[in-house]
């Protein structure tokens, strides 16, 4: 889609947004090999967003583009705090995602998440793929992103948010996320829920810091303190440089389990360090000259 943000009732930028895109567009900025599964409009947002990804080197040739709908927009307006809440306008054709989608091979990563993810028109489609590349041996990495606004929907949307949960192979959420599903309060809480059909929770509470569990490990790492300019896109970062880590030092999908102190550290802060990038700028993904930083460094 494409994010309109507003700030004291005035436009301030305008950008290809979506959760999982911006996660991908920094991912393709670090170089990372990505690909994106989603649909957009052969309208002219449609287009510039098309032209977008491709020019931050990610491959759109599994993105269904229709004719007969419109591309969605997402107005998003920053508080005193400079979160975000949305308005969202969609105009979706009756066929969603035709697409023939791609072959997933063992150690291949899948990042999947939000709304996107439960929504009741792709649903059959989304499950049998997540749950193939499942099959077939890849990493899976699921954030439910689960907001406020979709809580009179919980009782028809929560199983099918434990459902994806059970096919994942790294659960990322915030604290909010767990307490709006859930209802729990800390970190422990939501681990007791989760951890009969989730083998690693990474648990994100704010400024407050980052927690890890698994069935081998059990940690808790710090963030960064600054004044944000915008958070949009703060966790899907978080999400891109977590991938971009774990791709970067090799690490497979049977390995998450039983990571230590030092590898998750190294995942954590390369996800924090992203995070806290794009909370500076209005922009919804690492910058370029970040990238190029980064890339030339060591560490992630």
């Amino acid at each position: 889609m494409l994010d309109i943000i507003f700030k004291d009732g005035q436009p301030q930028a305008a950008k290809a947004g979506g959760s999982v895109l911006n996660s991908v567009v920094s991912m393709g900025r670090m170089d990372l090999p990505v690909s994106f599964i989603s649909e957009y409009g052969k309208d002219d947002v449609g287009n510039l967003i098309d032209n977008f990804l491709k020019n931050n080197g990610v491959d759109t040739s599994s993105v269904h583009r229709f004719h007969d709908g419109s591309t969605s927009l997402a107005l998003a307006f920053l508080d005193e705090k400079n979160d975000a809440h949305y308005t969202f306008y969609k105009d979706f054709p009756a066929k969603r995602l035709n697409i023939e989608f791609p072959l997933i091979e063992k150690d291949d990563i899948v990042q999947c998440g939000s709304f996107y993810a439960i929504w009741p028109e792709i649903r059959k489609k989304f499950k049998k793929f997540i749950r193939t590349a499942k099959e077939r041996g890849a990493l899976i990495l699921y954030d439910p992103n689960f907001r406020k606004t979709n809580m009179s929907e919980l009782d028809l949307l929560k199983p099918l948010i434990i459902e994806n949960m059970k096919m994942t192979s790294l659960l990322r959420g915030s604290d909010e996320d767990f307490k709006n599903i859930f209802g729990s309060g800390t970190v422990d809480e939501a681990w007791g829920i989760v951890e009969e059909f989730c083998k690693c929770l990474v648990y994100t509470v704010n400024v407050e810091g980052v927690y890890v569990r698994t069935k081998t490990f059990s940690g808790k790492f710090p963030v960064q303190k600054i004044t944000p300019v915008s958070t949009i896109g703060a966790g899907d970062n978080f999400n891109a440089g977590m991938l971009t880590a774990i791709y970067s030092n090799n690490y497979k999908r049977e390995q998450l389990e039983n990571l230590g102190e030092k590898e998750w550290s190294k995942i954590i802060s390369t996800a924090v360090t992203f995070a806290t990038h794009v909370c500076l700028s209005y922009e919804n993904y690492i910058s370029a000259e970040f990238a190029e930083k980064t890339k030339g460094g060591e560490g992630y």
